[in-house]
């Protein structure tokens, strides 16, 4: 490379203490700039603080404040406007900020970084992403529960199989088995709740590892960003991942939802099963047969929990066995945050739209319930109310099982003299137990798939989410 070349090259804002240009080589590989460009919005917002923290402790005067935060505003305002060039020599959103600003006010852009490094301005603006992802996701889930609970209200009444080992079990409410699922997403709604709680601390402040000599004011910044805490250790801060760790596993667990939900979808669109029909807007067909209709979406938010899975380990992965405090390492550690919120936040998004969307064949799930000897546990109960010890009686009722496959007989369909070989303690009332309305409202425990019971789940679901009946 010759003088005049060394002359043209953009100046690092790192570079007074190396004699030599960085080899280009290194520029491709370390820059980060085309992937993290999407915290600009994060990083502009800490620095309008910084920059106001500054001036507010006379490190900076008025006018330089005043300077910077219009400076800001143009550079916000041509990065969405698309008409920001990011320059990947620059290495980083922060850099090509920085540098801008520079050249747009002069000196006083150069000021702007006085007590604070890349390694604390980076663990700020990824809080401050999670932290704004967390709550849109949030609502997302609120959104996919609404449509669990909608359905729930629709299908009040209607009973389905449940099943055990994929086998048939127990008759349920279908509003039963939906309500599984609001319970489900509920957990992983707390669960991101819980998290802000520690992405929602100001990490700014630190610097680079040691904290600064200079008087700022980490409170202040903090209200300025409405965070409520501080951290309190300046070598854990620039170094902790851990928050986002906490995030990924939040999000991982509602793709695996996700994932259970989308694989009986696929079985129960099917022709062997036929419980639901997926709306053809949320479907595909065949390229060669032209009666397919394919179960696509759900199939895709099965396969992208691979992938989430993976982030997950990627980033586990990145930070064991780091030494104290920052290492370049971390600079991995928002691509798989990046891509676990897309992949996760569209997946609850369509998933919304087509549990919205999806129609239930109840005579169908009804007509399924009638084989498999399904109400075969309400027997031991019925025995078991009549003083018999339940081993005993489950022994019992398999003897009886037994016999009604001999005979080609469902239960009900046996007679009192069939059923008494069995035991002397059944009487005529064993047999409303013994149909799927009954072995249904039979279940009145807490949390049961009995009708009162799920009505009133139903109910307070409607209430937390407020919804309509």
């Amino acid at each position: 490379m010759t003088t005049q070349d060394a002359k043209n090259q953009p100046a690092k804002m790192w570079g007074g203490r190396f004699a030599e240009t960085t080899a280009a080589s290194v520029e491709a590989f370390t820059a980060s700039i085309q992937y993290d460009c999407r915290l600009y919005r994060h990083d502009i917002a800490g620095s309008r603080a910084h920059a106001k923290m500054l001036a507010k402790q006379g490190l900076l005067t008025d006018d330089e404040r005043d300077q910077i935060l219009k400076g800001l505003d143009e550079i916000e305002a041509e990065i969405a406007g698309g008409t920001f060039v990011f320059r990947p020599e620059l290495e980083d959103i922060h850099m090509n900020i920085e540098k801008t600003l520079v050249e747009k006010i002069g000196p006083a852009g150069a000021k702007l970084h006085t007590a604070r490094s890349r390694n604390d301005q980076v663990a700020l603006d990824i809080r401050l992403y999670l932290r704004e992802e967390s709550e849109r996701l949030i609502e997302l889930l609120t959104g996919l529960q609404k449509a669990f609970v909608k359905q729930a209200r629709q299908n009040l009444g209607a009973i389905m199989p449940g099943y055990t080992h994929l086998q048939r079990a127990q008759p349920v409410l279908v509003s039963h088995h939906l309500l599984a699922y609001y319970e489900m997403f509920g957990r992983d709604r707390e669960r991101l709740v819980d998290g802000l709680k520690r992405i929602n601390i100001l990490p700014l402040g630190a610097a680079a590892l040691a904290g600064t000599g200079l008087p700022i004011d980490r409170e202040f910044v903090a209200r300025e960003l409405n965070f409520p805490a501080i951290t309190a250790n300046s070598m854990d801060t620039v170094g902790d991942r851990d928050f986002a760790v906490e995030f990924l596993a939040a999000a991982t667990l509602i793709q695996l939802h996700l994932s259970r939900l989308s694989e009986e979808l696929v079985l129960w669109s099917s022709e062997e099963f036929r419980f639901v029909r997926l709306a053809d807007a949320y479907c595909t067909g065949s390229s060669i047969m032209p009666q397919k209709k394919n179960p696509d979406i759900p199939e895709l938010i099965r396969g992208k929990s691979g992938r989430v899975v993976g982030n997950l380990m990627a980033l586990i992965t990145i930070l064991k066995g780091l030494p104290l405090t920052y290492n370049r390492d971390l600079q991995e550690d928002k691509e798989p945050i990046f891509d676990t919120v897309d992949t996760v936040s569209r997946s609850v998004a369509i998933a919304a739209e087509l549990m919205a969307n999806l129609s239930f064949n109840t005579e169908r799930l009804l007509d399924c319930t009638r084989g498999g000897y399904m109400t075969a546990t309400d027997l031991a109960d019925y025995l078991v109310r009549k003083n018999i010890p339940f081993r005993e009686a489950h022994a019992i009722v398999g003897r009886t099982v037994a016999y009604c496959i001999e005979q080609n007989k469902e239960l009900p369909e046996l007679a009192i003299e069939e059923l008494r070989q069995f035991s002397d303690r059944i009487d005529e009332d064993v047999f409303p137990l013994l149909t799927v309305a009954g072995s249904v409202n039979s279940r009145r425990s807490a949390g049961g798939t009995g009708l009162e019971r799920v009505g009133e789940a139903l109910a307070e679901a409607e209430r937390r989410l407020g919804c309509t009946p």
